[in-house]
């Protein structure tokens, strides 16, 4: 570790955990083909979402039984979709880590008052004990939990002839992890996480269990429009083709179709999952040398590739009061987006005092690398201040 200024600087310093770092290459003009001025309605505007309802699946490899739909209010709204219009008729068990899966227990304990709720939980930088899981139960849970850098590293706990439902929000692993569909009953995520698309869309994946129990059960409290999938007690086929429930943006739409576009030319989801894993290899390396960082997941295997969270182990830092350690933290996170070169690394506000770096596909592994020294540098700043 040194104080002195690295010569390098990362070509592009975007390595925030959302909305995340374009495409490589990415330029406005990528936009010229968005379909402004017209109704999303209308012919071309139909095909066009339908199209990327169509390459999401084939990029994703979803099963061809599965239905995927564009949602309003991004990965929020697709998983709220899914509560909201689904829970009930069983017990729930929800597994959370993180700040997001605690969102979604408010939904499914202090909102819909499901009766029967367990909540089995865990501290930032581990995992619960998934093996609790009751097969007879409804299952809510992140797949990656986006603000702790703690992933499910399988789905080895998720029981083949399960009774309930499994109801997953995968919005920083989808692109960037190998989902299990067989295992996956509801699945959302997001257009501005690993694709680096714009924000505001959701993407809704239901299997057939999951479409079994929309036309079977009607749950007991309103439901919004936004959120209802069913008309006379069977699915609205036009929402996972394309008919979308409220007005999507067709430029946001543009973009995503230019990020799949991209996706598919460097090797589809493979491409995808080794680039993602190749950037956690730079900061997996610099962890182990720099002395004074560690990875906020506690275990290997359960290490994110994606939403990566590190804490800092230095004894100063972690003698330390509560606010100093958050302050220093911040600190550091502030002297790197003054010299541009890591814009939008601060920890979550409610997650331990640390850094969170995106290491998603649209990053690029040379940007990591050109990172690390200067991760070094800020912090030589700080604790010397």
């Amino acid at each position: 570790m040194t104080g002195n200024t690295p010569a390098v600087r990362p070509a592009r310093p975007f390595f925030s955990s959302g909305p995340c770092a374009k495409r490589p290459g990415w330029t406005p003009e990528a936009l010229n083909s968005a379909l402004l001025g017209r109704s999303h309605r209308s012919k071309p505007g139909k095909a066009k979402l339908k199209d990327a309802i169509d390459r999401t699946k084939a990029l994703l490899g979803i099963p061809a039984d599965y239905r995927v739909g564009i949602v309003p209010a991004s990965d929020t709204g697709a998983v709220e979709m899914a509560l909201w219009s689904m829970l009930g008729p069983r017990p729930v068990d929800c597994f959370a880590w993180e700040s997001f899966g605690e969102d979604w227990v408010t939904d499914t304990v202090k909102q819909l008052k499901i009766k029967d709720a367990r909540v089995i939980k865990a501290g930032y930088g581990d995992l619960p004990d998934l093996t609790q899981a009751d097969p007879t139960h409804d299952i809510v849970f992140l797949w990656n939990g986006t603000t702790s850098g703690v992933r499910v590293p399988d789905a080895d706990w998720i029981a083949k002839d399960r009774e309930g439902l499994t109801i997953c929000d995968a919005t920083s692993a989808a692109f960037a992890m190998d989902l299990p569909w067989d295992k996956l009953d509801v699945t959302t995520f997001s257009w501005q996480k690993v694709l680096g698309g714009e924000a505001a869309h959701g993407m809704l994946v239901l299997s057939p269990r999951a479409v079994a129990r929309l036309e079977s059960y009607t749950p007991p409290w309103p439901l919004p429009k936004i959120f209802r999938m069913t008309k006379g007690g069977k699915i609205v086929d036009g929402i996972f083709e394309g008919e979308t429930i409220n007005t999507p943006s067709m430029l946001a739409l543009e973009d995503y179709l230019d990020a799949l576009t991209w996706a598919e030319g460097i090797g589809g989801l493979k491409g995808l999952i080794a680039r993602s894993q190749a950037n956690l290899g730079v900061l997996d390396r610099w962890v182990r040398e720099c002395g004074w960082a560690d990875f906020l997941a506690r275990e290997q295997g359960a290490r994110s590739n994606t939403s990566v969270c590190l804490k800092i182990v230095d004894p100063w830092f972690q003698g330390l009061g509560e606010d100093a350690q958050a302050d220093a933290a911040k600190k550091i996170a502030t002297l790197l987006e003054k010299e541009g070169v890591a814009l939008d690394i601060a920890g979550y506000r409610s997650a331990p005092p640390g850094l969170r770096i995106w290491c998603g596909a649209t990053v690029d592994k040379a940007d990591l690398e050109a990172l690390t020294p200067w991760l070094d540098w800020a912090w030589a700043k700080v604790k010397a201040a």
